[in-house]
């Protein structure tokens, strides 16, 4: 009978070549009726169980390749460093820079997120709004929700502009944005092109950075400051500027 180490190890080969399975496939592999006996083995591998299909596919942390979103999808099976489901979708939404949507939730994770949404709700995890006739998920954090609501609405705004005056976007507007730039110092560019992201949503960074003709990590840093809140206004006024103090002459 082979010993413990043999067993985990057949585990492991058959993992890194199927890349998920069943724990009844599991089973077999280790010719055993356990579940115990076989979550016993897939723990000394550091396993991880699919947040789709019920929980019910394995694979190991090694072998999944997680995506911007943390999300890894094998044969239609997701994965998800978050765990469940309802917790993919809940960091995802916090961390979003506009909130989502039901329907790009869905694009995300190749699925139907409709049921876990309307839990999240219930259990006050997550907030939503109804913008331009469609529900729009926030964070459950005021200060964060607010920003993601305020970002929301000015892509709304921003690409019914674009629908509307493409050409102007593509020249006229272009040569605008590279002569107002220019009147701009270092920071005051890198917090502009930030708002702008901001208000693209998802994809923004790489938009702005194409379209302003800077560094796409510039525009991910002032994005972020602005989402900090914490910018320093006073950064850029020479010492000595600002308004001379005025002092008062008094008679003798």
């Amino acid at each position: 009978m082979k010993n413990a180490n043999a067993f985990t190890e057949l585990l492991l080969t058959y993992l890194i070549k199927k890349k998920i399975a069943t724990i009844e496939e599991l089973k077999t592999i280790l010719k055993t009726q356990s579940r115990m006996t076989t979550f016993r083995r897939l723990s000394e591998l550091g396993y991880i169980s699919s947040c789709s299909h019920s929980g019910k596919y394995y694979s190991l942390k090694r072998i999944a390749r997680y995506n911007k979103y943390g999300l890894w999808l094998f044969s239609s099976v997701l994965f998800s460093k978050y765990g469940t489901l309802k917790n993919t979708l809940e960091v995802l939404i916090s961390n979003s820079s506009e909130g989502y949507t039901a329907s790009e939730l869905n694009r995300i994770i190749k699925g139907k997120a409709d049921d876990v949404l309307l839990e999240l709700i219930n259990s006050m995890t997550v907030n939503r709004k109804k913008i331009s006739g469609v529900y729009v998920y926030f964070s459950r954090e005021s200060n964060s929700g607010r920003r993601q609501e305020l970002a929301r609405n000015d892509s709304i705004q921003y690409h019914d502009n674009l629908s509307m005056h493409p050409k102007i976007l593509m020249n006229e507007l272009k040569a605008a944005l590279i002569i107002f730039l220019s009147t701009l110092n270092e920071k005051q560019r890198r917090l502009y092109a930030g708002f702008e992201s901001l208000k693209v949503g998802h994809g923004g960074d790489r938009q702005i950075a194409e379209l302003l003709d800077i560094d796409q990590r510039t525009v991910a840093k002032g994005r972020q400051e602005l989402l900090s809140g914490e910018v320093d206004v006073d950064t850029n006024r020479k010492k000595g500027g600002g308004r001379k103090q005025i002092k008062k002459k008094f008679q003798m």
